[in-house]
């Protein structure tokens, strides 16, 4: 009975690790004969697993979609990336997720074996996120977009541009690229006949479905390669309205590198024992926090509104330090 259940185990194991397998390739992984893994699908059935299977030399066994999650089977290493992957959501920037992200960890960490629960408990108290300041987007319409993208459907929703132009959009949209800070479309704008990237907090009221569209490539074939280049673009074309912020760090920019993500700031040497950071992108109060829990020394050198909000931000913790 012992090496019966096991074995169901295994199976239901491999049946989510890929989408199909054949009898006989189960069969030589489980090493059991084709008649054992026949028995052992109609057991999986009698117990609620829609499992599929396609007659013939070409069939094989699939996991279906069911009406309830099937309770899933992870490996150590998988196990430890769902955690971790819980807690970083927890401080993303996706509206309503953290409480959600929380919950889910809590589950997995209920059954985690002891040995993992001290891997993920050491790599939370080793690791820590700060919220940068930015949008924060609707998971419902994350969703129904993400669900567009993968149905080949056309959306129309109205965007509301740089300079708060809004207008109605009709797209066939190819995939939702998350630049580390913010969400963007990627999609072929219908009525401009060209293709576009759309960032998601500026996509206002409901994205409507439509019909079915054309199955397009993005232009380079990698989303995230065509978003990349689309945000360089932005960046350099309003260059004289982006004001980027700079503070000096007394601390060698080998270290600061370390602590500094390159996709959020520059960081470079100023002497042996100091650096400069600069944002890319134009400065923010959560640029200024993010520099100030460093815990290095700082010197806040532009732009004057940089200056003048550190200036506050110090003149209220002397305050409340007095008081």
């Amino acid at each position: 009975m012992v090496q019966t259940s096991a074995r169901l185990l295994a199976l239901l194991s491999l049946l989510q690790v890929r989408r199909e397998w054949t009898g006989r390739e189960l069969a030589d992984r489980l090493e059991v004969g084709p008649r054992t893994i026949r028995r052992d699908v109609d057991k999986l059935r009698s117990l609620g697993y829609p499992i599929e299977a396609a007659p013939g030399v070409a069939g094989g066994y699939r996991l279906g979609a069911g009406g309830e999650l099937p309770p899933l089977l992870l490996d150590d290493a998988e196990a430890v990336a769902v955690a971790v992957g819980l807690r970083t959501a927890a401080s993303g920037g996706i509206a309503g997720i953290e409480e959600t992200s929380m919950r889910a960890l809590s589950k997995l960490e209920q059954v985690l074996p002891g040995r993992l629960r001290r891997r993920v408990s050491a790599l939370s108290d080793a690791t820590s996120a700060f919220g940068m300041e930015g949008p924060r987007i609707d998971p419902e319409v994350l969703a129904t977009i993400a669900g567009a993208c993968r149905d080949t459907v056309r959306l129309r929703f109205s965007y509301v541009a740089r300079d708060d132009q809004a207008s109605a959009r009709m797209v066939e949209p190819v995939a939702v690229v998350y630049s580390g800070h913010r969400w963007y479309l990627v999609a072929y704008d219908l009525d401009r006949d060209d293709w576009r990237t759309f960032r998601l907090d500026r996509i206002r009221g409901r994205v409507r479905p439509g019909e079915r569209g054309r199955r397009r490539v993005v232009p380079g074939g990698d989303p995230a390669a065509f978003v990349r280049e689309r945000l360089r673009g932005v960046w350099e074309g309003d260059a004289a309205e982006i004001v980027p912020g700079r503070i000096r760090l007394g601390a060698p920019a080998s270290r600061i590198r370390t602590r500094v993500p390159g996709r959020y700031a520059i960081v470079e040497a100023d002497g042996e024992g100091a650096c400069i950071v600069t944002s890319r992108g134009a400065w923010s109060h959560g640029f200024l926090v993010w520099m100030a829990t460093l815990d290095e020394p700082m010197e806040v050198l532009d732009p004057p509104e940089l200056v003048e909000a550190a200036r506050a931000v110090a003149a209220r913790l002397a305050g409340s330090a007095a008081a």
